[in-house]
């Protein structure tokens, strides 16, 4: 076991990883999270693993960043945390994430970042960005249509409504559920893992070469929308409406 911050490495599966968030029961990230999941996905690489479970503690897998209270949220900063979630875009391994609870905005974003995601029947999928009344972070703008396609992957972004487990499976935002996503995950992760290793890295380079070229300009452009957007009325209605478990009242302004 290895710790990087608030992550954990635990190499005890042999050729599969389990990298572990603790920060329950959201699970909110920020740059230092991410930086260690990075991290740690590279320290397991140089030790022979050959796929990651990215899993966390709690009731929630991630609810993205909390943008009511974290100032890195509300400044340049932001292009820090993206620098993270590019180089996990980049990473050498093929990450399966087990979902449970729920995966929220930036969190679904995370989630999107790896090969494979693992659910449950319960499990809850939403990129409510604009409900916040602002614009989708983290590389959905890419990676959401690459796993649901064009108009499904529009659809959710301008409703920001949440989905359950059998939905995502079916739209192909999941790709197995299970009654432990955990355990699920780490069964698909061995699957790939007894693959021939030379050959999951090429095959895996090919399938994402599209997705590891565009993701810096992917990321970059929803920076600068969500920056100038923060500056809205409408954000500031989207934030306390959140914290006020209501119905947001948009302006347009």
């Amino acid at each position: 076991m290895e710790t990087f911050g608030d992550v954990t490495v635990d190499l005890s599966g042999g050729h599969v990883a389990e990298v572990e968030m603790h920060r329950p029961p959201a699970n909110y990230f920020d740059t230092d999270l991410l930086a260690g999941i990075v991290d740690g996905i590279a320290w397991a690489d140089g030790r022979g693993c050959r796929a990651i479970v990215l899993c966390s503690e709690g009731r929630h897998f991630c609810a993205g960043m909390d943008f009511a209270r974290s100032n890195e949220a509300r400044s340049d900063a932001i292009r820090t945390l993206y620098d993270c979630a590019i180089a996990l875009v980049d990473g050498p391994l093929p990450v399966v994430v087990a979902v449970q609870g729920a995966a929220i905005g930036g969190g679904l974003g995370l989630a999107l970042a790896g090969d494979f995601r693992v659910g449950s029947p319960d499990s809850r999928f939403a990129a409510n960005f604009a409900r916040l009344g602002f614009h989708q972070g983290f590389g959905l703008s890419l990676t959401l249509p690459r796993a649901v396609g064009h108009q499904r992957a529009l659809e959710l972004l301008v409703t920001g409504r949440r989905i359950g487990g059998e939905e995502a499976l079916r739209i192909g935002l999941c790709d197995r559920l299970a009654e432990n996503p955990r355990a699920g995950a780490h069964d698909l992760a061995a699957e790939v893992a007894a693959s021939a290793p030379l050959a999951v890295r090429s095959i895996r380079r090919t399938q994402r070469s599209e997705l590891t070229a565009g993701f810096a300009a992917a990321v970059e452009h929803e920076r600068i929308e969500q920056l100038r957007l923060m500056g809205t009325d409408d954000f500031g209605e989207g934030i306390a409406a959140s914290l006020e478990r209501r119905e947001p009242r948009f302006s347009g302004n």
